[in-house]
């Protein structure tokens, strides 16, 4: 029974962590936020900290895989309309610049397959291709995309659009990254279906 609870406990402490370290990287950016920046935020020696997740890039991981969770239940009201959630999600990442800015530099240190975020970011980008080329089949197939829009390659293309708009704001912070996500997704429209494509 003692087992159980301090299982409980672990997971309990373990969310604490990554909540703590979304904050503290979405304020304080990847480069600033310590090992012992992080530790003593939720009461932590850093090898206590570590304990949890074994380095500081496996945390940085968890803490991205974290943020994907809360995308997804922020995008969930738009089931609907799901390129305008896609687009809503890029706009309120203009607020979290700390997270681009982890979500950038790891996607680029990640393509070494050795490196702890590697296996993460492939899948993310096989899932994000996959669910996208789907949704604009459906889209296609009831005539509010081009019929000949190969879905695989736009979904790819909107995953690099996303990615590299959000380098460009980290860049240049007056760059409406949504703004731009929506112009491309209007140019994707069938002519006159522009505003519905976009749901």
């Amino acid at each position: 029974m003692a087992r159980r609870g301090s299982y409980a406990k672990g997971i309990a402490k373990r969310e604490e962590i990554l909540s703590t370290a979304l904050d503290v990287i979405a304020r304080n950016g990847y480069r600033g936020a310590s090992v012992k920046e992080l530790a003593d935020a939720v009461g932590l020696s850093q090898a206590g900290l570590l304990h949890y997740f074994g380095t500081k890039e496996d945390l940085f991981v968890e803490v991205l895989r974290t943020r994907d969770r809360r995308d997804e239940e922020a995008a969930e009201p738009y089931r609907g309309a799901p390129l305008t959630g896609f687009v809503d999600v890029v706009r309120g990442n203009a607020s979290v610049p700390g997270l681009v800015q982890l979500y950038a530099q790891l996607s680029i240190e990640a393509a070494d397959p050795s490196h702890p975020a590697h296996d993460y970011f492939v899948e993310r980008y096989r899932l994000f291709r996959a669910t996208m080329a789907e949704l604009l089949r459906a889209r296609r197939d009831a005539g509010e995309l081009p019929a000949d829009l190969d879905a695989e390659r736009a979904a790819a293309l909107l995953a690099a659009a996303a990615d590299g708009l959000q380098v460009q704001w980290l860049l240049e912070p007056e760059l409406d990254m949504a703004a731009h996500l929506e112009y491309l997704v209007g140019l994707l429209a069938t002519p006159g279906q522009g505003s519905r494509a976009a749901g």
